[in-house]
């Protein structure tokens, strides 16, 4: 669904409580006491955003896109099908309203194309109508049809409208294929989700809102960022209990999505008064409907729906759901064959409780099961494992209908290094994906999995970075952590590569970034060479951007490999500027022709500068080369005696007193 609702248009009363438990209140064990702390509080951006809908699996990631592109093709589709209230009437007769879109459409649309195959086939379809005697006689002619022969059916309000007339046609025409997949899945569905409705005091028949919102597709995903069965937004689940955080999204949970439907559903209902207004809240907002109420002075949908007031996706929301209640329970009378259908199993399965975060590969072993069946059966989970509990709770995991009691019995005998254990690491200025992973003897590959991280020069001061580390066991006896491993393969299959160290930017460095270290100047066969010496926190980025060269460059310069060693403090590198900047004032520091970017005594000839403001990252020695002066002399200068105490922003005097 296209839900925009906002937590402001639903005017709940504060009986409403959400289940959301943020990140750093959860237990990741202890922190690790070499774990460097963060410095600035620059950017306070989470690693991963509360609505982050992506996938480790790219199994699922590619399943996610396959039922979202479904929708939208459809939703297309029916745009260019169903006419707008107050323009060209309905075609009554079968395959009449798509015959008008074809005409519609100009020749060289592709929904022409495919649309001339619809009505090829819906013309086969109806000459094998006859085939087996229907539940309700075939209903060739909408315009005849008495919808009160089935309503005593039905737990919802169905009535045959000019709109839903249409969308019967749309679904045996044009929607056909996708009619054809959602009651396929309704098998699989539908007898988990009524009873769920049923218990909410919410008719039964709602589950028909899931049909026509993702067609029972838990992995469908909206452009409006909508999520599973019932297309929660973010904002709208939480405020009905669903988790979305880094590690699960329920809003993709066939179980906890329905009961947090229901339960908005119940609100609509009690607030609006009528089950269509309360399925036009839901597409619109509760607040919307009102706003139109008002201003119309009445609460008749259909009279609401006429003219201006309602966007025409929340008018023809009410007509979609009836036709397709009216198709979905009585198939055959509307021209489907039983054969048309490829009914899948209902969703049956044991509930089983895992303490600790621990790798799906490992629990399917456990299970008796497959990798597959645990995340189809527990299409929340994000990541690759069990999401850590507040509290010392236990994580609810599903597994096959009668495996729950093999893992009961599996699962207590795993070893620890086959769990998973994770730290919390905030991004502090000059970090860098390798000097973190070093930092919790974790890897490069695992970290940007773990994180989403496709880009491992993205990092963002004051981020949180969920860190796989290896089991305390496998650290003190020095061996490699199994699940680590395991993550560290499936990330480099998936395509998480890590930069090489030398190229990798360090947090807090935007594009204007430079080196400071010390360059030389001089000509070699007529043309100018710096001689670069590395300091600590460069990279090749870092000295490519100060001058205005590639890596690349600064590689085939220096005859640097791509797998060659890190780049060491006191490293000298070539550089060919070509049509650089000009070169930085030549100075002499310690006998070594050098220069910096800042003027000094003998570049310019005049004063030095007074002062200079300690910038992140910096050092009393970095500050000593840059200015030609000595560590000893700004020590005095500025009465320190501990440089370590040293702090981003601080003044430091650049000149005797």
């Amino acid at each position: 669904m296209l839900n925009l609702l906002l937590p402001l248009c639903l005017g709940l009363g504060p009986s409403l409580q959400t289940v959301d438990v943020p990140l750093d209140e959860r237990d990741f064990g202890a922190p690790l006491e070499a774990a460097p702390a963060a410095v600035a509080e620059e950017d306070s951006t989470p690693a991963a955003e509360a609505d982050e809908d992506t996938d480790d699996d790219p199994a699922v990631a590619r399943k996610v896109d396959e039922q979202s592109a479904e929708l939208e093709e459809m939703r297309a589709l029916e745009d260019a099908t169903i006419t707008s209230p107050g323009h060209e009437g309905p075609r009554i007769e079968p395959g009449g309203g798509l015959r008008a879109a074809v005409r519609r459409l100009g020749l060289g649309n592709p929904m022409r194309h495919h649309l001339l195959d619809v009505l090829q086939e819906l013309d086969d379809a109806a000459r094998d109508a006859s085939a087996g005697p229907p539940e309700l006689p075939l209903v060739t002619d909408l315009s005849s049809f008495d919808v009160g022969s089935v309503k005593d059916g039905y737990d919802i309000p169905v009535e045959m409208q000019p709109l839903v007339a249409e969308y019967i046609h749309f679904f045996q025409g044009a929607g056909r294929g996708w009619f054809r997949k959602w009651m396929s899945r309704s098998t699989r569905y539908i007898p988990l989700m009524q009873p769920i409705l049923e218990a909410s005091g919410v008719p039964r028949d709602l589950v028909y809102l899931a049909m026509i919102e993702s067609g029972f597709s838990p992995q469908a995903y909206s452009w409006a960022r909508a999520a599973g069965p019932w297309q929660f937004i973010a904002g709208t689940g939480k405020i009905f209990g669903l988790r979305n955080d880094f590690w699960v999204d329920e809003r993709r949970d066939p179980v906890k999505s329905t009961g947090a439907a229901a339960r908005f559903l119940k609100s609509l209902h009690d607030d609006l008064g009528h089950w269509y207004l309360a399925w036009a809240g839901y597409n619109a907002g509760g607040g919307k409907v009102h706003r139109v109420m008002e201003k119309k002075g009445t609460s008749d949908f259909w009279e609401l729906s006429d003219g201006k007031g309602f966007a025409n996706e929340t008018k023809h929301y009410v007509p979609k759901l009836i036709a397709c209640a009216l198709v979905a329970k009585h198939p055959r009378a509307f021209g489907f064959s039983d054969d048309e259908f490829d009914f899948q199993p209902k969703l049956e399965f044991d509930t089983v409780d895992v303490p600790a975060p621990t790798d799906i590969e490992v629990l399917a072993r456990a299970a008796g099961s497959t990798v597959d069946e645990l995340t189809e059966l527990n299409p929340e989970l994000k990541r690759w494992c069990t999401p850590p509990m507040p509290n010392g709770k236990a994580y609810q995991l599903r597994v096959p209908s009668g495996q729950g009691k093999v893992f009961a019995e599996n699962y207590p005998k795993l070893a620890p290094a086959e769990r998973l254990s994770f730290k919390v690491h905030k991004v502090k200025r000059g970090d860098t994906l390798s000097s973190i992973a070093a930092a919790y003897a974790s890897a490069p590959e695992a970290i940007m999995q773990m994180n989403r991280l496709r880009n491992p020069r993205a990092l963002k001061v004051s981020t949180e970075l969920i860190i796989p580390v290896p089991s305390a066991r496998a650290s003190h006896e020095g061996r490699p952590d199994a699940a680590l491993e395991r993550q560290v393969a499936r990330a480099k299959k998936s395509g998480f590569t890590a930069a090489k160290p030398e190229e990798e930017v360090p947090a807090g460095a935007s594009n204007k970034a430079v080196a400071v270290g010390p360059i030389k100047t001089e000509v070699v066969n007529g043309k100018t060479r710096l001689t670069y010496g590395v300091q600590s926190g460069d990279s090749l980025w870092v000295i490519g951007q100060r001058f205005n060269c590639s890596v690349d460059d600064l590689r085939k310069w220096n005859g640097l490999g791509r797998h060659g060693r890190r780049l060491q403090v006191g490293t000298v590198l070539s550089v060919w500027p070509g049509e650089q900047p000009a070169a930085a004032p030549v100075q002499n520091v310690g006998g070594t022709l050098v220069a910096s970017s800042s003027p000094s005594p003998s570049s310019k000839g005049g004063p030095a500068p007074k002062t200079h403001l300690l910038a992140a990252g910096e050092s009393l020695w970095s500050v000593a080369q840059q200015y030609g002066l000595s560590v000893a002399d700004l020590k005095k200068w500025n009465g320190i005696t501990d440089h370590r105490a040293l702090k981003p922003g601080q003044t430091l005097v650049l000149a005797a007193p």
